[in-house]
């Protein structure tokens, strides 16, 4: 059984392939609603961790906030800093790890993660970290998705075509409100839940599936693992999947993506 250290350098490996700037737009609405929901200060400070290609560390610059962007990824991070310099913004990016936060103790007033923390796969470590570089009645706020959405289907259908390292939980679990308060526990004064849908369109199943695996790390290494008529039952399966989902009648596909917003308060 590997080891999480070498589940982690595995995953570092497929966030960096595809590319994830053209998934990235998936997210971005995520972003508003995560700043709207945790009421930020301006003048305040934020480290937006899994930060990706920054979309919630630059929506918190635009409210006159302190951010600070962390990803383990450097060619998002590169992305990042271009948006940020694009929109004139002052927000900091460096490299790092959600595990292993590089900050002291108590440096920050909100600690945000919209669907980047949970995919790392030591959730304890995970939420530890979250919460100990924020400071005494700061905020953590999270978007995950919720494990019986869609995102938690696509990921059990990668999962029946190649498995998963064995006894790594499921990202989506950060999707759960129990799991949530298991991580947490008595490090939060308190903690609330809100559900989430976002709608994502496509222009058919096929494309929703062609997309996924030119451009997402997760699925583009799915794909790549797989020969012959193997590939071809994954893609089917994808295309499976969008069908399932599609809230449309014509060609194209609408899909709804749920989420679970999360804001807890440090003691």
């Amino acid at each position: 059984m590997p080891t999480l250290e070498e589940i982690k350098a595995k995953q570092q490996v497929t966030w960096s392939s595809g590319d994830y700037g053209k998934i990235a737009w998936v997210t971005q609405p995520l972003s508003e609603v995560l700043t709207d929901a945790i009421d930020l200060r301006p003048g305040s400070e934020l480290l937006d961790v899994a930060t990706g290609t920054g979309h919630v560390a630059l929506a918190a610059g635009r409210r006159f906030v302190r951010s600070t962007g962390i990803d383990y990824v450097p060619g998002l991070l590169d992305v990042a800093r271009r948006r940020a310099a694009a929109e004139g913004l002052e927000v900091a990016f460096s490299e790092g790890d959600a595990e292993n936060i590089p900050f002291p103790d108590a440096s920050f007033d909100y600690v945000v993660s919209t669907i980047g923390a949970m995919f790392a796969p030591n959730q304890e470590k995970t939420a530890s970290e979250l919460l100990r570089v924020a400071r005494p009645g700061g905020t953590i706020g999270m978007i995950n998705w919720r494990p019986e959405g869609f995102i938690g289907e696509l990921f059990r259908t990668i999962g029946t075509h190649v498995p998963p390292p064995e006894g790594l939980k499921p990202a989506a679990l950060w999707g759960s409100e129990d799991r949530v308060r298991e991580l947490f526990g008595d490090s939060v004064s308190s903690v609330s839940f809100k559900d989430g849908v976002i709608t994502i369109s496509f222009l058919s199943p096929e494309h929703f599936a062609d997309f996924f695996i030119a451009n997402y790390g997760p699925t583009l290494k799915a794909s790549e693992a797989l020969e012959g008529d193997r590939k071809e039952a994954f893609r089917r399966d994808l295309v499976d999947l969008a069908r399932r989902h599609n809230g449309r009648t014509d060609d194209a596909a609408s899909l709804e993506w749920t989420y679970l917003l999360v804001i807890a308060t440090k003691r």
